[in-house]
């Protein structure tokens, strides 16, 4: 049996991920900040233990990781907050929170497992950016610039990585209804304008995400590496699709 970790699994995108992992045999560590969440997510899904840290505390996330008492084979890096509101109101401390949970919790955990993984000689770490990393959308703060810097962090891991076993990539969700974005989504008039919007015509789940997941820890993608796999219905090469005609 294979095993994961996944951050961020209390609820939404994380625990959607845990659940498709568990039914491709893997034994998963749900790892989240909100005890109760995560306790509760993983009753529900077998082979899972439940994990407590806050993925910006080094000594945090390494105590979690003893408690799962093995080097996992894969790391996905899920969690992630987005700060709602115009750039120019953003103070320092929204700005810098963003980036630590963002991008700095994602380098925390790669870098407590990546010896055992390099020893091992085997493993996969898959991100989680956004297509606001790759096109940066209004209103959301330091959103867009800490999930760019986690595509760009994804490729550096890679092409050090690489070479000793571990491949990395990324993943970059697009109108996905779970997660930080269903409240936005509870709004039928919204949902039905973006998923309109998209040209597959509807918005994505929690489960395209977890299906990429596995799909990118499979022998199928044994050869990909450094890659942001975008999964959001066609959103960013539809621009020029959208602008009128006349």
């Amino acid at each position: 049996m294979k095993s994961a970790i996944v951050t961020g699994a209390g609820a939404g995108i994380g625990e959607a991920i845990s659940k498709k992992l568990s039914e491709n045999n893997y034994r998963v560590g749900m790892l989240d900040l909100n005890k109760d969440n995560v306790i509760e997510a993983s009753k529900k899904i077998k082979n899972t233990t439940p994990l407590y840290a806050d993925v910006t505390e080094e000594e945090s996330v390494n105590e979690a990781f003893k408690e799962f008492g093995e080097t996992p084979d894969l790391l996905v890096n899920n969690v992630g907050i987005v700060l709602f509101g115009p750039l120019e109101e953003h103070s320092v401390n929204d700005y810098s929170k963003s980036l630590n949970i963002n991008l700095l919790g994602s380098f925390i955990t790669s870098r407590i497992l990546i010896n055992d993984m390099i020893k091992r000689g085997s493993g996969s770490i898959i991100n989680m950016s956004s297509v606001n990393g790759v096109n940066p959308g209004i209103g959301i703060g330091a959103y867009p610039a800490s999930k760019a810097g986690v595509i760009s962090m994804t490729q550096q891991m890679a092409i050090e990585w690489g070479k000793l076993g571990i491949r990395v990539n990324c993943i970059s969700p697009g109108f996905i209804d779970a997660g930080m974005s269903k409240p936005i989504y509870e709004d039928k008039k919204v949902a039905a304008l973006r998923g309109g919007a998209v040209p597959v015509g509807r918005l994505g789940e929690a489960n395209d995400i977890a299906n990429a997941v596995i799909f990118l820890d499979s022998e199928n993608a044994s050869y990909i590496n450094g890659h942001n796999l975008v999964v959001d219905g066609g959103v960013i090469s539809s621009v020029i699709a959208q602008l009128p005609r006349e």
